[in-house]
C-alpha cells in the first residue's frame, strides 16, 4: 500500500467519529458587548437565533456518545454549545468534566445515526519524523479539514491562552507537529497512519509557520477512565502555591538555592500560600519553605511540582525534601482529592 493510500485509509477510518462544536450567545448579550449598535445583526446566527462566535472540534470515543475536546473550547459560562456530526445533524451538549490541569474536556451528546468511535492509540513511542494527520473544523467554517505532516518535537512546554478573558496556562508534554492546526481545529484528533488517535489538537504559535501542538492521548484516556469509574475526574491535591526557583528568583528573594518550588502566596487579598485544611497544611508545610524534591527527584524549571504529581492518585503518600531556612526536612504527605477538602477550609 502506498503512503497516499495509508493516509486516505486512516482518514476514512477516523472521519465518522469527528464532530464540530459551535459556540454561540444570545443576540441581546452580544449586542450589549459590542461597541457599535447593529453590528450583531450582521453576524452569523444559529438555528435558535443566537449569534455564532466560533467553533471547535471533537471526536466520539464511546457508543453512548462521549466526546473528547479541549477545555478551552467550552470554557465560556455565558455561551451555548452544540455538536454537529458528519451529516450536519445537531445534538445538544452536556459538559461532563473539565480537566483542572490539562486542556481536556469530556462532553456527552446523543449518538448520531451513522457514526464510529475513534480508536485511541499511544503516544509514548512516537518518533521524530513520523507521519501524523490532523482533522478538525478549520476556522469554524471548513468541516472535517484534513492536514498531514510529521512529528516535529516531543515533550514540549508552552504557555497558551486558556479562555476568552485572556487567562494563560502552561501546557506540558505536548506533541509538536507541522501538520496545519488552524483555529477551529482545537479539540480534533491527531492520528497516526493506523487511524488511531495519538493526541488532541490544542494550540498553534501565531506568527510562525507550521508549528502546532497536541495533547498526548494518554492524558485524556486517564480522564475518561475516571469518568467511567467515578463519574468525575479525580486529581490529587497538595494545596500549595509556589514559584519555581531559578537564578533570577534566587537573587530577587535571597534564596539559598536556585531550584525547587518556593512556597509563596499571590499578592491578592485573602490568598494563602498553604491552602487551609489541605494535605500540605496537615503535614506542616509552611510559607517560605522550598520544596526541593519529591520521592528523591529534584524539582526545577524542567520538572515542576505539577509534573511530579502527574502520575499520582488521591491516597498516595509522597515524600518531599523541604528546605526551611537552613534546615533540611523530610515530610511525607498523603495526597487528597480536591473534593475531599472541605469548601469552607479553602479560603476566599
Amino acid at each position: 500500500m502506498s503512503h497516499e493510500d495509508e493516509v486516505v485509509r486512516a482518514v476514512e477510518k477516523i472521519l465518522p467519529s469527528v464532530v464540530s462544536i459551535t459556540i454561540s450567545k444570545h443576540a441581546d448579550f452580544v449586542n450589549r458587548m459590542l461597541p457599535i449598535d447593529g453590528i450583531g445583526e450582521q453576524l452569523p446566527k444559529d438555528d435558535d437565533g443566537n449569534i455564532r462566535l466560533g467553533g471547535g472540534s471533537g471526536f466520539i470515543i464511546s457508543n453512548d456518545g462521549l466526546v473528547l475536546t479541549n477545555k478551552h473550547v467550552i470554557m465560556d459560562p455565558d455561551a451555548q454549545y452544540a455538536i454537529f456530526d458528519q451529516s450536519g445533524a445537531r445534538s445538544d451538549v452536556q459538559i461532563l468534566a473539565r480537566d483542572p490541569i490539562h486542556d481536556i474536556a469530556i462532553l456527552k451528546m446523543t449518538p448520531p445515526a451513522n457514526f464510529a468511535t475513534a480508536s485511541l492509540g499511544k503516544s509514548q513511542n512516537l518518533r521524530l519524523g513520523q507521519t501524523v494527520i490532523a482533522i478538525g473544523n478549520a476556522l469554524g467554517e471548513f468541516q472535517s479539514s484534513v492536514s498531514t505532516g510529521v512529528v516535529s518535537g516531543l515533550s514540549r512546554l508552552i504557555t497558551a491562552v486558556s479562555d476568552m478573558s485572556g487567562h494563560h496556562e502552561r501546557l506540558r508534554g505536548l506533541i509538536q507537529t507541522d501538520a496545519a492546526i488552524n483555529p477551529g481545529n482545537s479539540g480534533g484528533p491527531l492520528i497516526n497512519l493506523h487511524g488511531e488517535v495519538i493526541g488532541i489538537n490544542a494550540a498553534v504559535i501565531f506568527g510562525a509557520q507550521n508549528i502546532g501542538f497536541a495533547i498526548p492521548i494518554e492524558k485524556a484516556a486517564r480522564d475518561l477512565g475516571d469518568i467511567q469509574k467515578y463519574g468525575r475526574i479525580r486529581r490529587p491535591f497538595l494545596g500549595v502555591r509556589y514559584l519555581l526557583a531559578n537564578t533570577a528568583l534566587q537573587k530577587q528573594f535571597g534564596l539559598p538555592v536556585n531550584y525547587g518550588a518556593f512556597v509563596v502566596r499571590e499578592m491578592i487579598p485573602g490568598d494563602h500560600a498553604i491552602i487551609p485544611g489541605s494535605p500540605a497544611d496537615i503535614a506542616g508545610v509552611k510559607e517560605g519553605d522550598i520544596i526541593l524534591a519529591c520521592n528523591g527527584k529534584s524539582i526545577n524549571e524542567k520538572t515542576s511540582l505539577e509534573d511530579m504529581l502527574e502520575n499520582t492518585n488521591p491516597g498516595d503518600t509522597l515524600t518531599f525534601s523541604v528546605l526551611r531556612g537552613t534546615e533540611k526536612l523530610t515530610i511525607p504527605i498523603e495526597l487528597k482529592e480536591r473534593a475531599q477538602v472541605k469548601p469552607e477550609s479553602l479560603g476566599k
